[in-house]
């Protein structure tokens, strides 16, 4: 029976200063190896540094508010999206889709997904498109490897979490979200996830990790439920 997989695949990875040519082609073999053991996927692809980048040109200019800024996001998710969809071809859907509440239709066994509307980020995205296909998991795909205790970039004794409730995460996440934020999960995202008990990975970027959290083997990684 085909399982559906929700791949959140963060922004950082697609294009974390340039256009990770390796990263992306080996993903993409990663994907069909599972697409060839009888699985569909649905990749949401973020923002990352693309979405910064746009954001931090258009502000020096004037003052933007929140809204201008998600358009500048979600157009970056556009453009991250294109790039991943090309790469695919004809394995994929032709169309990339944003809205996660639409009936999702498996002509091919690929679909890719960007980002939607102002307000909602592509982890939130990931987890309605989850809810539609009736998948139960979200795997997280950035260049965060763990959930932290606290920031490791700012805190030289935080501590990795393995295993978390959705409580005690949104506890350390907050419950607002703003364009351009950098959490593991969206905090707005993980009140959704909990609710519709979904469970959520966060894997980082390494393709031999993900190939063993999709075959039930040990990972690192958090799981977040």
């Amino acid at each position: 029976m085909p399982k559906t997989i929700v791949v959140s695949l963060g922004g950082s990875l697609i294009f974390p200063s340039d256009l990770d040519k390796k990263f992306l082609i080996n993903f993409k073999k990663v994907i069909e190896k599972y697409v060839k053991k009888n699985h569909k996927f649905i990749i949401i692809c973020g923002g990352g540094r693309l979405a910064r980048a746009f954001q931090q040109i258009a502000s020096e200019a004037r003052n933007l508010n929140s809204e201008e800024l998600d358009w500048l996001g979600i157009y970056a998710t556009m453009i991250n999206a294109s790039i991943l969809r090309s790469l695919f071809g004809s394995e994929a859907e032709q169309a990339i889709i944003s809205n996660p509440n639409s009936k999702i239709k498996f002509k091919k066994n690929i679909v890719i997904a960007s980002g939607w509307i102002p307000g909602w980020s592509t982890d939130y995205d990931a987890v309605l498109f989850a809810k539609n296909a009736g998948a139960k998991e979200v795997i997280n795909m950035s260049n965060i490897d763990y959930v932290y205790n606290k920031d490791p970039g700012k805190h030289k004794d935080a501590k990795k979490i393995e295993n978390l409730s959705w409580n005690d995460y949104r506890k350390l996440s907050g419950n607002v979200w703003k364009a351009g934020m950098s959490m593991p999960f969206d905090p707005i995202a993980a009140k959704e996830a909990q609710k519709s008990k979904i469970r959520v990975y966060v894997v980082g970027n390494d393709l031999l990790n993900l190939q063993n959290l999709l075959d039930g083997r040990k990972f690192k990684g958090t799981v977040i439920e």
